[in-house]
């Protein structure tokens, strides 16, 4: 099977090149997209001869890894994983996140912080926000995710080619769990130990994330009552 692994990359320099040291061990093909950063994490990607793909504008983490998902598509991939350019994602795992795939008893796999509970359990406002969203899934799908704003997860290529249409703009992995679970598609998780960022400084501030439950509330209760068209193959 064809495997792409899909970093978004905005202001990494500090990280993305530990990253990219690790993931030569695991021989999937790596395709990073580099947000129109302004530091040096494009001088990063050349250094380390990483296929990538240079925005010329800031997009955001819905357009940076839609882009991923459009050049997995367009490249007939049959998986893609999810990494962020922080670190904060091991690679160890990609073998755990792509066997429910490979076995075809999931369509999207998410790494979940909160199964074994190890490791670095983010900060404080985003778990209560991971709660919120986490009972927002169940109450409405009646289905539990643990980590449902876990940016570490692995796709099958229906879902692949989905995403490369439609994707969210901001803060996109709530959402797109509903689509799927919205669409009878199969969604788990496995456990997986994250790690605290080294360098550099998360986007999402307490504004921001104030912003983000309110507006991802509001697209997940949008786009469950939607009519129950299928709208992924």
């Amino acid at each position: 099977m064809k495997i792409l692994v899909i970093i978004p990359a905005y202001n990494e320099e500090g990280n993305l090149g530990a990253l990219l040291e690790k993931m030569k061990q695991y021989g999937t093909d790596i395709v990073v997209v580099n947000d129109c950063s302004t530091d040096a994490t494009l001088k990063v990607c050349e250094q380390h001869t990483v296929t990538y793909i240079d925005l010329p504008n800031n997009l955001g983490i819905g357009g940076a890894v839609q882009t991923g998902y459009q050049f997995a598509a367009k490249h007939n991939y049959d998986i893609a994983i999810q990494i962020d350019g922080d670190g904060q994602h091991n690679p160890e795992y990609i073998s755990d996140l792509i066997k429910p795939i490979i076995d075809q008893k999931a369509d999207m796999v998410i790494g979940s912080r909160y199964i074994a509970k190890e490791g670095f359990q983010s900060s404080f406002l985003r778990r209560v926000g991971i709660r919120h969203f986490s009972s927002l899934i169940r109450i409405l799908l009646n289905k539990t995710i643990t980590d449902p704003t876990s940016g570490f997860r692995a796709c099958n290529k229906s879902v692949i080619h989905f995403f490369a249409k439609k994707y969210p703009a901001d803060y996109p992995e709530p959402e797109t769990i509903v689509t799927l679970l919205r669409n009878k598609l199969k969604v788990v998780e496995v456990p997986v130990i994250m790690n605290s960022r080294e360098n550099g400084t998360s986007s999402i501030n307490k504004l921001k994330s104030m912003y983000y439950m309110i507006k991802v509330s509001l697209a997940i209760l949008i786009d469950f009552l939607r009519e129950n068209n299928k709208e992924i193959a």
